[in-house]
């Protein structure tokens, strides 16, 4: 099961405190295991990305595309002036705007997630399903996971209403280790 490192993968069902309603906890994107066979999730994502697009009328330009490509190049969250820095190596010749314009549309259509508290962006495993925002992102590595826990989502939302908050958007970013990098006290 190497390929599912990218992939959604279902982790728990279970019922709300008065039993009606069933909330998942689910992994988006997994931390990838050592051998991890990168292409397979990479055109696994490039192929659900043109699809939706399809679906949704979407234009998935070259500009745009080759923008997601990055993005899906590595686990890693990437800054829009490192991918304007990797287009120019690749003889792109791109300009600023044009990676915003891109990363806007990428965004806007679900297709990545921005890492606020790294002003960084990285590919959404899932665009064709709503979900919320929640990342670890290792402070040594930078490889990120994405969470999808409704019953977070649902507490965070129930909690703020009672102070009269009207919730929009919800991101939460953990900083932690990677299981690659944590190395328990034992060892």
């Amino acid at each position: 099961m190497t390929w599912t490192d990218c992939s959604i993968v279902h982790l728990q069902r279970r019922s709300t405190a008065s039993g009606a309603a069933l909330l998942s906890k689910q992994i988006i994107a997994r931390f990838p295991e050592d051998p991890h066979d990168h292409r397979q999730c990479f055109d696994e994502a490039m192929n659900t990305a043109e699809n939706l697009c399809k679906r949704l009328g979407l234009k998935l330009t070259a500009q745009r595309r080759r923008v997601l490509e990055l993005l899906w190049s590595s686990h890693k969250p990437l800054g829009a002036y490192e991918i304007l820095d990797m287009l120019n190596k690749q003889g792109a010749g791109a300009a600023p705007t044009t990676v915003y314009r891109a990363l806007d549309f990428l965004l806007s259509n679900g297709l990545i997630h921005r890492i606020e508290s790294l002003n960084a962006f990285v590919g959404c495993a899932a665009p064709d399903k709503e979900h919320g925002g929640q990342f670890l992102i290792c402070s040594s590595c930078g490889l990120t996971a994405e969470l999808d826990d409704d019953g977070l989502t649902e507490e965070i939302r129930d909690r703020a209403a009672k102070l009269g908050f009207d919730v929009k958007k919800q991101t939460i970013e953990v900083s932690g280790l990677c299981p690659a990098c944590f190395v328990p006290n034992n060892k």
